[in-house]
């Protein structure tokens, strides 16, 4: 039975664009008819024009092609700023928020041909307290965050690809909840201007999509790293079995379907080792909430002086303790971040022992039983503190059917073979 529309990965819906057996207007409307049967339950939308977001259509429909995504729709995170919708953040100081521009990231994807769907809800100025997004497989359990929208979106069916961002674990970690794919790139690769800093040193743009393919293509838009075919050919990449430090935390279904990964990849013809992190890199699993505590209450200073009373009871702590953070604290962890970043880098890069990617779990669990909470970080963090590209897939369910992830992580600057491997992993466990 031929797919509708809306059921198609953004790559696949660029394709029959292409072929002239679809319209951009066509996938729109099957979009936004996805989202009126399924959004009362999801909740994954904050906000939506849907005469604007047809009339986008129509008109690239008229047009040239701009570029292998012409035409294909993205939902927004809500603290990245559209002209022509609001940007609230999810907070009531910003109700009614009209930014006068677009955010960079949001004009490279209409530069494209992409067409903005809508704004995708957000966690609370992206931080820990949840949003009203449920989990598209299950709504009593959590969607994850802070890009809870985004990934319950792109997991629904309701848009081929979103955009989210990540501070602690808030695309790789919802992705996985909702059985989506995803990639946080390395730190810097997508201009940020325009998108609501939590954490200066840490805040990265991502994408949710359907396969690697999607994100190859969206961040050959998004950061102009030119995307080869995911196909590897016959050269089998070197990966690294990390666990972490914090494998304990991993429930055991999660440990059982990394380590099933890891045995079929190896299988497939892959080189897989066990391998450590650096000396020192255990503490940055939790000392990554000192450098976030302390940039976070700065970025949110004037919200923090001036509207106190709007801000949750779950965010309002942590800013308090960002406050107690000193300087030389904060210098020292950043200093100590450097240092273990570099010596994984050399690690990875060892012409012996070196590999070419990590397989490392994308969360503790499947996603909790639980709308109080948006799970837990402890996966992810040292990940966007030490920079570094990361990639996760859907593979595996937990013991209340819900999807699990598999994470992938590349050296520094190295996203495109991180997403070349990404493809060739995504083949052998399908």
């Amino acid at each position: 039975m031929a797919k509708k529309p809306h059921e198609l990965s953004a790559a696949q819906a660029a394709r029959s664009m292409a072929s002239g057996e679809l319209t951009s207007e066509a996938l729109v409307a099957s979009c936004l008819e996805r989202i009126a049967e399924r959004d009362e339950t999801v909740r994954a939308w904050a906000f939506l024009d849907r005469a604007q977001a047809l009339a986008q259509a129509r008109a690239l429909d008229r047009m040239p092609r701009r570029s292998p995504l012409h035409g294909v729709p993205f939902g927004i995170k809500d603290i990245i700023d559209t002209a022509d919708l609001p940007t609230e953040y999810n907070s009531p100081i910003y109700r009614g928020h009209r930014p006068k521009a677009d955010a960079a990231c949001v004009a490279l994807l209409r530069r494209a041909g992409c067409v903005i769907l809508g704004k995708t809800v957000t966690t609370e100025f992206a931080n820990n307290h949840p949003s009203q997004t449920r989990n598209p497989h299950n709504s009593a359990h959590t969607p994850g965050g802070s890009s809870s929208g985004s990934a319950a979106a792109v997991a629904d069916f309701m848009v081929p690809a979103a955009l989210g961002t990540q501070t602690g674990g808030s695309v790789i970690r919802p992705a996985a909840y909702c059985g989506a794919f995803a990639c946080k790139p390395s730190f810097g690769s997508i201009n940020r201007a325009g998108t609501k800093f939590v954490a200066e040193s840490l805040d990265t743009l991502g994408v949710f999509a359907r396969s690697v393919e999607d994100l190859g293509l969206s961040l050959e838009i998004l950061a102009s790293r030119p995307f080869a075919s995911s196909k590897a050919g016959k050269e089998k990449p070197r990966i690294g079995l990390c666990r972490t430090p914090r494998w304990s935390e991993a429930d055991a279904a999660t440990q059982a379907n990394l380590e099933r990964a890891a045995t079929r990849l190896a299988e497939a013809g892959a080189q897989v080792r066990d391998f450590e992190l650096p000396a020192g890199s255990a503490d940055l699993f939790d000392r990554h909430r000192l450098i976030m505590g302390y940039e976070d209450v700065r970025a949110l200073a004037w919200e923090y002086e001036n509207f106190p009373n709007e801000i949750s009871q779950t965010l309002k702590p942590r800013l308090d303790e960002g406050w107690k953070v000193s300087r030389a604290d904060y210098d020292d962890m950043r200093e100590r971040a450097r240092r273990c970043r570099r010596a994984l880098s050399q690690q990875m890069s060892d012409p012996t022992q070196g590999v070419d990617v990590l397989l490392t779990p994308s969360a503790t669990a499947e996603a909790p039983a639980s709308l109080a909470s948006t799970g837990d970080p402890v996966f992810n963090r040292a990940w966007t503190l030490f920079g570094v590209p990361c990639v996760t897939l859907p593979h595996g369910k937990g013991p209340h059917g819900l999807p699990l992830g598999i994470q992938l992580v590349g050296a520094f600057d190295a996203d495109a073979a991180l997403l070349r491997w990404a493809g060739w992993i995504e083949e052998k466990l399908a």
